[in-house]
């Protein structure tokens, strides 16, 4: 009887003959712990069980279930399928050489059997097997450190917008609960868009959660707007306003020059981020700021931000205007398609309009 500590690998023989299970046997047990079984369902049992064996040495010609059956049912179970299968047979035809290569085997063997051929082909087959689990553990391994780090990086990405977002709404007393309010809309509304034809391929599942957080930082760069322009209670002359508007210009550029030092920035995070920043005051008709791009030429991340920053600002009260119904916010945003806002982010605003009310009255402030 093989001791509990007993690391010997295991080959399973699998024969309906009793004489050549003895062989094999006998052969093999002063080098590896020998399993043995004389018929298919036993076989496919056994490579099932734990320990499981690291080589089969298959018979083809048994009764019931001959080896190729047992083969394919071996190959066609996860559990089962990466052990290698050598097959044992009189037959010498290449047909049936061919039709157990193609069902998975990896040798074949042919009685009666040289001991010495036997030998080596299990002990060759016994070592790539070991190299394969090697390198499948360490594939594994990999696959579990690069989700770990993945992980890692995108805690570090939220940190960052998190804070980056605060630190904006630090500095406005209108704002409230105007971030998380947003944002919401803007991943609500691109996961509408997404549902369009013509938006499926690019409003991906990671890119509408990329707008999402990125939409936070769409005012960052009211940090750089002097404190008796951000905080004035009563409404802004020409040249106040004029200044305000540069809030979409220094965000961008804080962006930007936060996104170089990005090893990859053409697929950074903050991609998003600066086109929202830069471009959420622009209008579908090129009458916005603070470049005038009109139409497609607007990003579609800047053209999905203006129109949930809009319905906000409606429906909140600000020191130059009351908060308007929800549904007098609908309307103007209806009336603005093809002028001020993208036809298409109107559509799909007004399909989930309702769902845009319950996160206002959620956030409300």
């Amino acid at each position: 009887m093989t001791s509990t500590g007993d690391n010997r690998r295991t080959v399973l023989v699998v024969d309906d003959t009793p004489d050549n299970l003895s062989l094999m046997s006998g052969l093999l047990k002063d080098t590896y712990r020998v399993r043995v079984a004389n018929g298919g369902e036993r076989a496919l049992v056994i490579a099932r069980s734990d320990p499981q064996p690291d080589l089969i040495l298959l018979d083809v010609m048994m009764p019931v279930m001959d080896g190729y059956e047992v083969c394919r049912q071996l190959k066609a179970d996860p559990a089962s399928r990466d052990i290698p299968v050598v097959f044992l047979t009189a037959r010498t035809d290449q047909v049936d050489e061919q039709i157990g290569l193609e069902l998975g085997a990896v040798d074949y063997i042919t009685k009666p059997i040289s001991p010495p051929i036997v030998v080596a082909r299990v002990r060759n087959h016994l070592q790539l097997k070991h190299a394969s689990d090697v390198l499948r553990n360490q594939n594994a391994f990999l696959e579990d450190e690069v989700e770990r780090r993945t992980r890692d990086v995108r805690a570090i990405r939220d940190a960052a917008i998190v804070a980056m977002a605060s630190l904006a709404e630090t500095r406005d007393n209108e704002t409230g609960n105007h971030i998380r309010r947003t944002q919401h809309y803007v991943g609500i509304l691109a996961d509408a868009m997404a549902a369009m034809p013509r938006f499926r391929d690019i409003l991906v599942p990671e890119t509408v959660d990329l707008l999402y957080r990125s939409a936070a930082l769409h005012d960052i760069g009211k940090v750089g707007i002097p404190d008796s322009i951000l905080l004035k209670p009563g409404r802004l002359t020409d040249e106040e306003f004029a200044t305000m508007k540069t809030h979409t210009v220094l965000g961008y550029e804080a962006l930007k020059s936060a996104e170089r030092s990005l090893d990859n920035t053409d697929m950074s995070f903050l991609r998003y981020a600066r086109e929202i920043a830069l471009t959420h005051h622009e209008r579908w008709d090129g009458a916005g700021y603070p470049q005038g791009l009109a139409g497609e030429a607007i990003p579609l991340s800047g053209r999905i931000m203006t129109v949930a920053d809009v319905y906000d600002a409606l429906i909140s009260e600000r020191v130059y205007k009351p908060a308007y119904p929800h549904e007098v916010a609908v309307r103007q945003i209806e009336d603005g398609r093809g002028t001020q806002f993208d036809p298409d982010v109107v559509d799909a605003f007004m399909t989930v309009a309702d769902k845009l009310r319950e996160i206002s009255e959620s956030f409300a402030d």
